[in-house]
Protein backbone atom coordinates (compact mmCIF):
# COMPACT_ATOMS: atom_id res chain seq x y z
CA UNK A 1 0.00 0.00 0.00
CA UNK A 2 1.37 3.54 -1.07
CA UNK A 3 2.59 5.71 1.92
CA UNK A 4 0.40 9.45 2.07
CA UNK A 5 0.98 12.18 4.18
CA UNK A 6 -2.42 14.04 3.63
CA UNK A 7 -5.25 14.24 1.49
CA UNK A 8 -5.98 17.75 0.32
CA UNK A 9 -9.54 16.89 0.14
CA UNK A 10 -12.36 15.46 2.62
CA UNK A 11 -12.01 11.99 3.12
CA UNK A 12 -15.74 11.57 4.51
CA UNK A 13 -17.90 13.29 1.71
CA UNK A 14 -21.26 12.81 0.56
CA UNK A 15 -21.16 10.78 -2.89
CA UNK A 16 -18.06 9.57 -4.82
CA UNK A 17 -17.90 8.93 -8.46
CA UNK A 18 -15.13 6.11 -10.03
CA UNK A 19 -14.96 4.85 -13.39
CA UNK A 20 -12.79 3.33 -16.05
CA UNK A 21 -10.81 1.10 -13.36
CA UNK A 22 -10.53 -1.55 -15.90
CA UNK A 23 -9.09 -4.05 -13.31
CA UNK A 24 -7.83 -7.37 -15.29
CA UNK A 25 -5.86 -5.00 -17.97
CA UNK A 26 -2.34 -4.52 -17.00
CA UNK A 27 -2.31 -1.01 -16.73
CA UNK A 28 -4.87 -0.40 -14.40
CA UNK A 29 -3.53 1.36 -11.18
CA UNK A 30 -4.90 -1.14 -8.51
CA UNK A 31 -2.83 -0.07 -5.61
CA UNK A 32 -3.71 3.68 -6.42
CA UNK A 33 -7.38 2.65 -6.42
CA UNK A 34 -7.30 0.81 -3.42
CA UNK A 35 -6.01 3.50 -1.31
CA UNK A 36 -8.32 5.36 -2.41
CA UNK A 37 -10.80 3.10 -1.61
CA UNK A 38 -9.54 2.45 1.90
CA UNK A 39 -8.94 6.03 2.84
CA UNK A 40 -12.56 7.23 1.90
CA UNK A 41 -15.78 7.21 2.83
CA UNK A 42 -19.20 7.74 1.64
CA UNK A 43 -22.98 7.66 1.53
CA UNK A 44 -22.76 6.73 -2.05
CA UNK A 45 -20.53 5.45 -4.23
CA UNK A 46 -21.04 5.19 -8.26
CA UNK A 47 -19.16 2.86 -10.18
CA UNK A 48 -19.39 4.48 -13.38
CA UNK A 49 -18.52 1.78 -15.84
CA UNK A 50 -15.27 -0.22 -16.99
CA UNK A 51 -14.41 -1.62 -13.70
CA UNK A 52 -13.63 -4.79 -15.44
CA UNK A 53 -12.01 -5.26 -18.65
CA UNK A 54 -13.20 -7.72 -20.19
CA UNK A 55 -11.98 -7.16 -23.42
CA UNK A 56 -8.73 -7.11 -22.71
CA UNK A 57 -9.41 -10.53 -20.17
CA UNK A 58 -10.37 -11.84 -23.46
CA UNK A 59 -7.01 -11.70 -25.25
CA UNK A 60 -5.06 -12.24 -22.43
CA UNK A 61 -5.66 -13.66 -18.58
CA UNK A 62 -4.05 -11.17 -16.37
CA UNK A 63 -5.70 -10.92 -12.78
CA UNK A 64 -3.14 -9.59 -10.06
CA UNK A 65 -3.87 -10.50 -6.59
CA UNK A 66 -4.31 -6.52 -6.06
CA UNK A 67 -6.89 -6.47 -8.61
CA UNK A 68 -9.06 -9.11 -6.26
CA UNK A 69 -8.38 -6.77 -3.25
CA UNK A 70 -9.71 -4.01 -5.45
CA UNK A 71 -13.09 -6.06 -5.59
CA UNK A 72 -13.24 -7.23 -2.35
CA UNK A 73 -12.62 -3.83 -1.28
CA UNK A 74 -15.40 -2.82 -3.02
CA UNK A 75 -17.88 -5.17 -1.77
CA UNK A 76 -16.88 -4.75 1.92
CA UNK A 77 -18.04 -1.16 1.56
CA UNK A 78 -21.26 -2.31 0.12
CA UNK A 79 -21.60 -4.83 3.04
CA UNK A 80 -20.87 -2.18 6.07
CA UNK A 81 -23.51 0.44 5.08
CA UNK A 82 -22.27 2.54 1.96
CA UNK A 83 -24.76 2.27 -1.22
CA UNK A 84 -22.93 1.31 -4.11
CA UNK A 85 -24.36 1.17 -7.67
CA UNK A 86 -22.42 0.05 -10.77
CA UNK A 87 -23.40 1.74 -13.87
CA UNK A 88 -21.85 -0.89 -16.78
CA UNK A 89 -19.82 0.49 -19.39
CA UNK A 90 -18.82 -0.73 -22.83
CA UNK A 91 -15.71 -2.50 -21.25
CA UNK A 92 -18.03 -4.09 -19.01
CA UNK A 93 -21.27 -4.64 -20.70
CA UNK A 94 -21.96 -8.17 -20.02
CA UNK A 95 -22.88 -6.48 -16.85
CA UNK A 96 -26.04 -4.38 -18.68
CA UNK A 97 -28.40 -7.41 -18.98
CA UNK A 98 -28.13 -7.42 -15.29
CA UNK A 99 -29.98 -4.05 -15.03
CA UNK A 100 -31.75 -4.13 -12.07
CA UNK A 101 -30.61 -6.43 -10.08
CA UNK A 102 -28.65 -6.54 -6.97
CA UNK A 103 -25.31 -8.79 -6.31
CA UNK A 104 -23.71 -8.79 -3.22
CA UNK A 105 -25.25 -5.86 -2.35
CA UNK A 106 -24.14 -3.94 -5.35
CA UNK A 107 -26.87 -2.27 -7.31
CA UNK A 108 -26.58 -2.55 -11.19
CA UNK A 109 -28.08 -0.20 -13.21
CA UNK A 110 -27.52 1.16 -16.89
CA UNK A 111 -28.40 4.92 -15.66
CA UNK A 112 -29.32 6.63 -12.95
CA UNK A 113 -30.54 10.22 -11.59
CA UNK A 114 -28.43 11.15 -8.81
CA UNK A 115 -29.66 14.42 -6.69
CA UNK A 116 -26.65 16.07 -4.76
CA UNK A 117 -27.45 17.89 -1.34
CA UNK A 118 -28.04 21.15 -3.22
CA UNK A 119 -30.62 19.57 -5.51
CA UNK A 120 -29.35 19.92 -8.52
CA UNK A 121 -30.24 16.26 -10.81
CA UNK A 122 -27.45 14.59 -12.45
CA UNK A 123 -27.77 12.04 -15.02
CA UNK A 124 -25.15 9.54 -14.37
CA UNK A 125 -24.00 6.84 -17.36
CA UNK A 126 -21.05 5.23 -18.31
CA UNK A 127 -20.92 7.52 -21.42
CA UNK A 128 -20.07 5.13 -24.64
CA UNK A 129 -23.74 5.77 -25.79
CA UNK A 130 -22.34 9.32 -27.42
CA UNK A 131 -18.94 7.61 -28.73
CA UNK A 132 -19.78 7.49 -32.39
CA UNK A 133 -16.97 5.08 -33.35
CA UNK A 134 -17.85 2.41 -30.42
CA UNK A 135 -21.31 2.94 -31.33
CA UNK A 136 -21.45 2.62 -35.04
CA UNK A 137 -19.00 0.25 -35.22
CA UNK A 138 -18.09 -1.98 -32.33
CA UNK A 139 -14.98 -3.44 -34.54
CA UNK A 140 -13.31 -0.11 -34.59
CA UNK A 141 -13.66 0.69 -31.08
CA UNK A 142 -11.85 -3.18 -30.31
CA UNK A 143 -9.26 -1.97 -32.38
CA UNK A 144 -8.82 1.36 -31.53
CA UNK A 145 -8.36 -0.13 -27.63
CA UNK A 146 -5.86 -2.62 -28.79
CA UNK A 147 -3.63 0.41 -29.89
CA UNK A 148 -4.69 2.18 -27.22
CA UNK A 149 -3.38 -0.81 -24.37
CA UNK A 150 -0.24 -0.80 -26.57
CA UNK A 151 0.39 2.71 -26.24
CA UNK A 152 -0.18 2.29 -22.13
CA UNK A 153 2.55 -0.21 -21.88
CA UNK A 154 5.04 2.06 -23.94
CA UNK A 155 4.23 4.86 -21.52
CA UNK A 156 5.05 3.44 -18.52
CA UNK A 157 8.62 2.66 -20.26
CA UNK A 158 9.01 6.49 -21.01
CA UNK A 159 7.92 7.57 -17.77
CA UNK A 160 10.68 5.01 -16.12
CA UNK A 161 12.84 7.10 -17.88
CA UNK A 162 11.55 10.36 -17.37
CA UNK A 163 11.60 9.56 -13.66
CA UNK A 164 15.04 8.33 -14.17
CA UNK A 165 15.98 11.97 -15.48
CA UNK A 166 14.11 13.67 -12.76
CA UNK A 167 11.05 14.55 -14.19
CA UNK A 168 7.63 14.30 -13.35
CA UNK A 169 4.68 12.05 -14.94
CA UNK A 170 3.21 12.00 -18.45
CA UNK A 171 0.83 10.40 -20.48
CA UNK A 172 1.74 9.79 -23.84
CA UNK A 173 -0.76 7.58 -23.95
CA UNK A 174 -3.46 10.19 -23.80
CA UNK A 175 -1.67 12.72 -25.99
CA UNK A 176 -1.54 10.40 -28.66
CA UNK A 177 -5.03 8.54 -28.20
CA UNK A 178 -6.88 11.92 -28.55
CA UNK A 179 -5.50 13.13 -31.58
CA UNK A 180 -6.10 9.53 -32.87
CA UNK A 181 -9.61 9.64 -31.35
CA UNK A 182 -10.27 13.04 -33.46
CA UNK A 183 -8.29 11.28 -36.35
CA UNK A 184 -10.81 8.45 -36.36
CA UNK A 185 -14.12 10.71 -34.73
CA UNK A 186 -14.09 9.08 -31.80
CA UNK A 187 -14.55 11.52 -29.77
CA UNK A 188 -16.26 14.08 -32.03
CA UNK A 189 -18.20 16.11 -30.17
CA UNK A 190 -18.39 14.07 -27.33
CA UNK A 191 -19.05 16.84 -24.71
CA UNK A 192 -21.73 18.42 -26.95
CA UNK A 193 -23.67 15.46 -27.09
CA UNK A 194 -23.42 14.50 -23.35
CA UNK A 195 -24.92 18.00 -22.90
CA UNK A 196 -27.61 17.38 -25.76
CA UNK A 197 -28.47 14.54 -23.68
CA UNK A 198 -28.34 16.20 -19.80
CA UNK A 199 -31.17 18.98 -21.69
CA UNK A 200 -33.20 15.77 -23.50
CA UNK A 201 -33.65 14.10 -19.72
CA UNK A 202 -34.29 17.75 -18.15
CA UNK A 203 -31.40 17.71 -15.49
CA UNK A 204 -29.23 20.09 -14.54
CA UNK A 205 -25.89 17.50 -15.69
CA UNK A 206 -24.57 14.44 -16.44
CA UNK A 207 -21.67 12.21 -14.69
CA UNK A 208 -19.87 9.79 -17.01
CA UNK A 209 -16.67 8.17 -18.00
CA UNK A 210 -15.43 6.30 -21.10
CA UNK A 211 -12.75 9.15 -22.56
CA UNK A 212 -10.73 8.90 -19.96
CA UNK A 213 -10.43 12.61 -19.56
CA UNK A 214 -11.75 14.02 -16.24
CA UNK A 215 -13.39 17.23 -16.44
CA UNK A 216 -15.92 19.73 -14.24
CA UNK A 217 -17.35 21.78 -17.43
CA UNK A 218 -20.23 24.80 -16.72
CA UNK A 219 -22.53 25.53 -19.84
CA UNK A 220 -24.99 27.90 -20.21
CA UNK A 221 -27.40 25.63 -19.28
CA UNK A 222 -25.97 22.13 -18.24
CA UNK A 223 -23.24 20.52 -16.33
CA UNK A 224 -20.97 18.21 -17.37
CA UNK A 225 -18.53 15.91 -15.37
CA UNK A 226 -16.00 13.26 -16.16
CA UNK A 227 -14.84 11.19 -13.52
CA UNK A 228 -11.66 10.50 -15.23
CA UNK A 229 -10.11 6.86 -15.12
CA UNK A 230 -7.58 5.03 -12.90
CA UNK A 231 -4.99 4.21 -15.90
CA UNK A 232 -3.47 7.53 -17.08
CA UNK A 233 -4.78 10.21 -14.80
CA UNK A 234 -6.28 8.77 -10.96
CA UNK A 235 -8.88 10.85 -10.67
CA UNK A 236 -12.35 10.89 -9.06
CA UNK A 237 -15.84 13.00 -8.41
CA UNK A 238 -16.36 13.84 -4.98
CA UNK A 239 -19.31 15.55 -3.61
CA UNK A 240 -19.58 17.17 0.03
CA UNK A 241 -22.39 17.19 2.22
CA UNK A 242 -23.11 21.24 0.95
CA UNK A 243 -23.39 19.83 -2.77
CA UNK A 244 -19.39 21.07 -3.66
CA UNK A 245 -17.99 18.95 -6.56
CA UNK A 246 -14.47 18.19 -6.48
CA UNK A 247 -12.90 16.58 -9.19
CA UNK A 248 -9.52 14.76 -7.62
CA UNK A 249 -6.52 13.02 -8.61
CA UNK A 250 -4.96 10.58 -5.99
CA UNK A 251 -1.65 9.26 -7.36
CA UNK A 252 1.84 9.89 -6.06
CA UNK A 253 -0.02 13.07 -5.80
CA UNK A 254 -3.36 14.28 -4.45
CA UNK A 255 -4.75 17.42 -5.47
CA UNK A 256 -8.07 19.00 -6.19
CA UNK A 257 -7.92 19.65 -9.67
CA UNK A 258 -11.40 21.56 -10.35
CA UNK A 259 -14.15 22.62 -8.02
CA UNK A 260 -17.86 23.00 -8.52
CA UNK A 261 -19.56 25.45 -5.78
CA UNK A 262 -23.12 24.59 -4.54
CA UNK A 263 -25.93 25.78 -6.04
CA UNK A 264 -26.84 29.43 -4.84
CA UNK A 265 -30.27 29.50 -3.03
CA UNK A 266 -32.23 32.00 -4.13
CA UNK A 267 -33.07 34.84 -2.26
CA UNK A 268 -36.75 34.43 -0.99
CA UNK A 269 -39.29 36.57 -3.07
CA UNK A 270 -40.40 39.90 -1.21
CA UNK A 271 -43.69 38.14 -0.81
CA UNK A 272 -41.85 34.95 1.22
CA UNK A 273 -40.34 37.95 3.29
CA UNK A 274 -43.17 39.53 4.42
CA UNK A 275 -44.88 35.66 5.24
CA UNK A 276 -41.67 34.82 6.99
Amino acid sequence: MTQRNSFPFKRHVRTIWISDLHLGFPGCSAEQVLDFIREMRCETLYLVGDIVDFWYLKKKRHWPQSHSNVIRSLLGKAKHGTRVIYVPGNHDEAMRQYDGMTIGNIEVTNEIIHETADGRRLLVLHGDQFDAAVVSSPLLGLIGSRVYDGLLKFNRLINWIRTKMGRGHWSLAAYIKQRVKKAVKFMSNFEEAVRRSAQKNEVDGLVCGHIHRPEIAVGEEVIYLNCGDWVESCTALIEHHDGTIELIRSSDVQEVVKRLPPRRKRSPTPDAQQAA
